[in-house]
């Protein structure tokens, strides 16, 4: 895909999410896809079977919601189980002087993350490799703002892996399709000691596929 047609796609999600992005940023996301889709050629990242256009939307799009959510809202993200990137890396991409950590075990998707943020020349942001789940201390923990997952796994498990988060008053981002609702009990969650503060549905703009923001932070 040549960049302009990608400029346009991103361009017109990002609107379609009250979404700013200038001609830098919408540059440097475009090299993100480009050493994407180079890198997927030897290394599990995405689906091989996704058209361009539905990496733009599925990945790129999508993590621009996040964006839009966070933006007016200081403080630092951490990315969990973050993949290739997503939606962290986007948001670092489009918003670069937030800084950024992206937590993902497996070395290939860790070095491909680096080599992106080394080529992007982006400055803010580190790639942890470890597994939350394992209860190693992450750096900058007690810095923690956000904490986001997209797609990692369901919405309880999520809160039961962020628990250490509580102390340090950090919200618990869940990004998800449109059956959020079957992934956990409100009251369950509630007896646990989370609180659903927002819920934030939304479109994708060209396959009009339904996603939702969920934000849950502890009760004191």
């Amino acid at each position: 895909m040549e960049f302009g047609k990608f400029d346009d796609l991103v361009g017109r999600g990002a609107a379609s999410l009250d979404v700013a992005l200038d001609t830098q940023q919408s540059e440097n996301l475009y090299r993100y896809y480009l050493e994407l889709k180079h890198w997927s050629k030897k290394v599990n990242l995405i689906s091989r079977e996704a058209t361009d256009e539905q990496i733009v939307e599925n990945h790129f799009i999508d993590s621009l919601a996040l964006v839009s959510v966070l933006d007016g809202r200081s403080g630092a993200l951490f990315d969990i189980g973050s993949g290739a990137g997503f939606p962290g890396l986007v948001c670092k991409t489009a918003r670069p002087e937030r800084v950024v950590s992206l937590i993902e075990p497996r070395l290939k998707r860790t070095s491909f993350l680096r080599h992106v943020i080394r080529s992007i020349g982006l400055v803010g942001i580190d790639v942890q490799s470890c597994r939350l789940e394992d209860g190693v201390v992450l750096e900058g923990e007690s810095t923690s703002r956000w904490v986001v997952s997209r797609a990692v796994t369901n919405v309880a498990e999520f809160l039961g892996m962020c628990e250490r988060f509580k102390k340090h008053q950090s919200f618990i981002v869940c990004m998800k399709g449109p059956r959020y609702q079957e992934e956990f009990d409100t009251d369950a969650v509630e007896s646990d000691g989370w609180l659903l503060k927002t819920t934030t549905s939304y479109e994708l703009p060209f396959s009009k596929a339904e996603r939702a923001l969920l934000i849950f932070q502890g009760i004191d």
